[in-house]
């Protein structure tokens, strides 16, 4: 009796384990990470790596889109943003690209649209553009962060607005800098 109370006790445990360890490598955790080369003279000047918050629009979007009827923002439609520290005061979750009170976008370069975002086909669950997206400064400044939008007009306030991340430094820049950026979605 005292073995099969032994027996029966250990099975227990071993039930409780697998239970609460059931599924744990099969979370969806979606995160975002950009990476960022400064040029200047032509030289690589600093690098930057930096994980995103995706904002609750972002969220929102994608639940809609797999399990609603909203439309698929196309490939190619996607455009990286550069966050002034100019009136900075901080992101919020709620920012969208008509609200976000905390910051304002840097436009001194000579793009005449926000950088396209190509990401290619998901591989290994993440996403990511293979070529760096290019910003050529013709302006005096400083960079904050950067974020992702659907809508690639300099200042634009429509739009689904994806991601937005803050370096842990401010990037201060100058005309004839260059920034290069990837930008990697991973499950």
């Amino acid at each position: 009796m005292v073995k099969f109370r032994h027996l029966t006790k250990m099975l227990q445990g071993v039930r409780a384990m697998m239970i609460r360890n059931r599924g744990a490598d099969d979370k969806f955790n979606l995160k975002g990470r950009f990476y960022l080369e400064h040029y200047r003279n032509g030289q690589l000047f600093n690098k930057y790596d930096i994980t995103n918050d995706i904002t609750n629009e972002g969220k929102n979007r994608i639940l809609d889109v797999m399990f609603n009827t909203a439309t698929q923002i196309a490939n190619n439609s996607w455009f990286i943003g550069l966050i002034s520290l100019t009136g900075f005061t901080g992101l919020n979750a709620a920012d969208t690209m008509s609200s976000h009170a905390g910051w304002t976008e840097f436009i001194g370069y000579t793009q005449s649209a926000r950088v396209a975002w190509g990401s290619g086909a998901a591989s290994s669950q993440s996403v990511t553009n293979s070529t760096a997206a290019t910003f050529d400064m013709n302006a005096t400044g400083t960079i904050k962060g950067v974020f992702i939008t659907s809508n690639s007009t300099k200042s634009g306030t429509t739009g689904v607005l994806w991601a937005t991340a803050l370096f842990s430094a401010d990037v201060p820049v100058t005309s004839g800098d260059q920034i290069k950026i990837t930008y990697t979605v991973s499950a």
